[in-house]
């Protein structure tokens, strides 16, 4: 799941910072609302969110060129705070108290779910899965047999995570 730095999208509460050269009046350095947009002065609300920093620049030179002859534009993101929001790992279903974690090197599905606080008294802990988002698109599900990892200290399928993985424990047919 590697990107390049030239692919990250601006995403909701990155904080970018805008820099016009030889105009420091304009400069700015502010979050990503939640609509997408930031403000800079002179030319208001742009949007940033879903779009490369030299896009947002682009956009900014072209409107900022109503005011002054040949802007030169710089959009550097500061603050990667909306990825932090996608390099989570989450627990769901029957376990004591469903989570969402940063994800952490070598994080395993155990770590995972005791962070959870582990199967409740209603879960099918073997019937667990591992759900995994595709660099492609889509996602790949990996069978759990979570009580064999927990109470028989199988560690075949303790799986590595990776960002985004979730993990579900579901309830037992009464």
């Amino acid at each position: 799941m590697s990107m390049a730095v030239e692919d990250y999208r601006i995403g909701v509460d990155d904080v970018v910072q805008v820099s016009v050269w030889r105009r420091e009046d304009l400069g700015v350095t502010v979050p990503v609302r939640s609509d997408g947009k930031i403000t800079v002065p002179l030319i208001g609300d742009i949007q940033a969110g879903g779009l490369r920093p030299e896009e947002v620049a682009d956009n900014a030179r072209g409107l900022l060129a109503d005011y002054i002859r040949e802007p030169n534009v710089t959009v550097i993101v500061t603050e990667l705070r909306s990825h932090e929001y996608l390099s989570r790992v989450r627990v769901t279903g029957a376990v004591r108290s469903p989570v969402s974690l940063p994800h952490r090197q070598g994080m395993t599905v155990l770590d995972a779910v005791l962070a959870a606080g582990g199967p409740n008294e209603y879960a099918a802990a073997d019937r667990s899965a591992l759900h995994r988002h595709l660099d492609k698109g889509g996602f790949e599900s990996y069978a759990l047999p979570l009580r064999r990892i927990l109470e028989q200290g199988d560690l075949s399928a303790n799986h590595v995570l990776m960002p985004g993985d979730v993990i579900t424990v579901p309830q037992r047919n009464f």
